[in-house]
């Protein structure tokens, strides 16, 4: 069974990261987090802490928006990493799945499933690959002669993962996975991150604003406020912590608080420390 409390074997690291857009807006301040091979780890916060950029980081796609890593370092299998382009990080077991999805909306969904499989050679690993993803998402071979583009957004949500799977990844860097989706499909989503990572040990770190979902579904957590690391911790841990209940999670010992409640709440001094 994975160890929450084991994160000094990280198979991917970063160090103290500094990010800068357009060489003035500093957005991640002294990033530092590990990742375990064989876990679930969640990265938090509201809308702006910095989630998307620190995967972006690590994927080598910040270059497109005119953003790099200015301080720190960021390690795969304790190799440096972000120097590499993003399709070389590729070959060496990392993909992300963008916030948003990004189906090629003109291809049928199994057309989108096997671009994940272009630098791939044989075609029988391959039908095997793509029998193992309809297997996780039994929906998508449902529609898998269907246009992406008309399918739903838990669907294209589907497709966008089962793409990564069918890359032959170690490990899915996933961008707000419940986005834009209900709380049924949600569920469902998480608990096939959960299945592809106790069966086929597949290694997450996924960005989420859904701090209950995720620390429900995660080992461990890193809570980002502001470009900056404020808490981490084992799930189960943080679950518990009366500070992510009251600020993250919507409850006090009162009770929910309202989202204005919890916008305005003032942090303990031991938070600014």
């Amino acid at each position: 069974m994975f160890d929450a409390q084991r994160t000094d074997e990280a198979l991917l690291e970063v160090n103290n990261i500094e990010v800068i857009y357009n060489h003035v807006i500093l957005v991640l301040k002294g990033v530092s987090l590990k990742v375990p091979k064989g876990g679930i780890t969640a990265l938090l916060g509201g809308n702006g802490a910095g989630k998307t950029t620190t995967l972006k980081a690590i994927s080598n796609l910040l270059h497109s928006e005119r953003g790099e890593v200015t301080k720190g370092s960021i390690q795969y299998r304790g190799e440096r990493v972000q120097d590499l382009d993003p399709a070389a990080l590729v070959k060496k077991g990392v993909i992300q799945v963008m916030e948003g999805r990004h189906c090629f909306e003109h291809l049928t969904v199994e057309e989108n499933l096997l671009t994940g499989a272009y630098t791939r050679s044989g075609k029988g690993e391959v039908e095997a690959d793509l029998d193992m993803v309809y297997q996780y998402f039994p929906r998508l071979k449902e529609r898998r002669r269907s246009q992406a583009g008309y399918t739903s957004g838990g669907e294209q949500q589907m497709v966008a993962i089962g793409r990564a799977i069918m890359s032959r990844p170690e490990t899915i860097l996933l961008d707000e996975p419940s986005m834009g989706l209900a709380p049924q499909l949600v569920e469902q989503i998480f608990g096939i991150v959960k299945d592809l990572n106790e069966k086929e040990g597949l290694t997450f770190l996924l960005a989420e604003q859904n701090t209950n979902v995720a620390l429900r579904f995660a080992h461990y957590g890193y809570i980002l406020e502001s470009g900056r690391v404020v808490m981490d911790g084992p799930a189960a841990d943080l679950r518990e912590n009366p500070d992510v209940k009251e600020f993250y999670l919507g409850m006090s010992d009162e009770g929910r608080k309202s989202f204005r409640d919890v916008r305005s709440y003032r942090r303990r001094k031991r938070w600014l420390s």
